[in-house]
């Protein structure tokens, strides 16, 4: 059987993550010691706003050094070396070094990918997003461990080859960002500023998404459009013939059928951790049928309309900011029915609809174009970084000697 990490260099060594590292189990409380939350970015102190639970007299200490992994799959990723003192929820797993080593080869190897994978491999659970890995079984997994000169200089390394790459991921995520106000800009400037105004409740019928959770979706049966891919996005397509989107069983159609979204059809996140957010949607551009899913809202025309003007209204200052004034919450703002059928509409002649959609269309395709090149080169940048890593990591490409050009490293990873 092939180990996670492949052939090793014969100057390494391996050991059982239970014979490099202790698990730190102490329980605190978080007034005592500091929260931290453990995040895909590393061990980083715990924002003011965050979401917090009410075990905050039951936590596990962490000390500076110690290496935290979360345990449960659906937050793959999240783990790292520890810079701090404090505290984290019980459902992380918390290891101080047994051995004087380099804390930061540590964070490198326990973060690649192979070694996430492995880790989640020797977990249990019922279904992918409740899949737990505890430390009696993270303690029987093999680690590869170089000559302590040897992680030094690949530490060296990885600094400055990652923090090259995450800069040029950063330049480009923000090219994407002025893209994107470029867009909204364009939109504000275009879309149309007199005609009828006609109350949202005219417009459409409201439908409330399935009642599910990430659980009941599945590799096939009927494509579902889900909260987690509306939320984070301004009005987008969506096309269930080319987008990857998850399933739910047939079997919602008997039970649910009005949840089922149509060509035309609008569909609003409900809830958003961001209030420049409230508002996302998407719309359905093709007969495929696909179902709307949890914490979304369906917006069903009353009468057929023009949807692409119709969607770049929604994606408009002028309409956004309508729902941006009546949303309800503090940390977490709920777009409600009520909401949107409060919001108004500014709907020109038929003629001055399909003027302002072919002009958007033209301008925005140049956009979006540019747009997704940029998305796909970080998607790339993305994969080389994981690569690299892993490479390292193992042994796979030996840096030892490499000239490393100062002042280019120390990004966090």
């Amino acid at each position: 059987m092939t180990n996670w990490y492949g052939t090793l260099p014969e100057r390494w060594e391996t050991y059982k993550v239970g014979s490099l590292f202790i698990e730190r189990s102490e329980k605190v409380t978080d007034t005592d010691f500091a929260p931290l939350s453990v995040s895909k970015g590393g061990i980083v102190p715990q924002i003011a706003t965050v979401a917090k639970s009410n075990a905050g007299d039951n936590r596990k200490l962490v000390c500076k050094g110690d290496f935290v992994i979360n345990s449960r799959s659906d937050r793959r990723g999240s783990s790292g070396v520890s810079e701090y003192d404090g505290s984290v929820s019980l459902i992380n797993i918390v290891l101080t070094p047994r051995i004087e080593t380099n804390g930061k080869y540590w964070h490198y190897l326990l973060k690649s990918h192979n070694f996430i994978e492995e880790y989640y491999h020797n977990g249990r659970g019922i279904v992918a997003d409740l899949w737990t890995t505890r430390y009696t079984e993270m303690k029987n997994i093999y680690l590869p461990l170089p000559p302590r000169s040897e992680q030094d200089a690949i530490v060296r390394y990885l600094d400055w080859k990652v923090s090259g790459v995450n800069r040029l991921i950063a330049a480009k995520r923000r090219q994407v960002e002025l893209l994107a106000e470029m867009k909204r800009a364009v939109v504000n400037e275009y879309i149309a500023k007199e005609g009828k105004t006609v109350r949202f409740r005219n417009l459409f019928t409201l439908i409330k998404g399935l009642n599910i959770t990430k659980a009941d979706l599945s590799e096939t049966g009927i494509p579902c459009v889900n909260y987690g891919q509306i939320h984070s996005k301004y009005g987008f397509e969506v096309n269930p013939d080319t987008n990857e989107l998850p399933f739910v069983d047939k079997s919602y159609l008997e039970t649910n059928p009005k949840s089922l979204m149509l060509c035309g059809d609008f569909v609003f996140a409900d809830t958003s951790e961001d209030l420049a957010g409230s508002g996302n949607f998407t719309y359905l551009n093709s007969q495929t049928s696909a179902f709307a899913g949890y914490h979304t809202i369906i917006a069903r025309p009353i009468k057929e309309q023009n949807y692409r003007y119709l969607a770049y209204y929604f994606d408009s200052s002028q309409f956004r900011l309508q729902i941006q004034m009546n949303v309800n919450g503090v940390k977490v703002y709920s777009i409600t029915r009520a909401i949107l059928n409060s919001t108004s509409v500014v709907m020109p002649s038929d003629e001055e609809q399909k003027r302002v959609v072919q002009h958007l269309d033209k301008v925005c395709y140049n956009i979006d174009s540019a747009t997704e090149k940029l998305a796909a080169e970080v998607a790339l940048l993305g994969e080389y970084r994981t690569r690299l890593i892993a490479d390292v990591v193992t042994g796979k490409m030996d840096v030892r000697g490499v000239e490393i050009m100062e002042g280019n490293s120390n990004d966090n990873y």
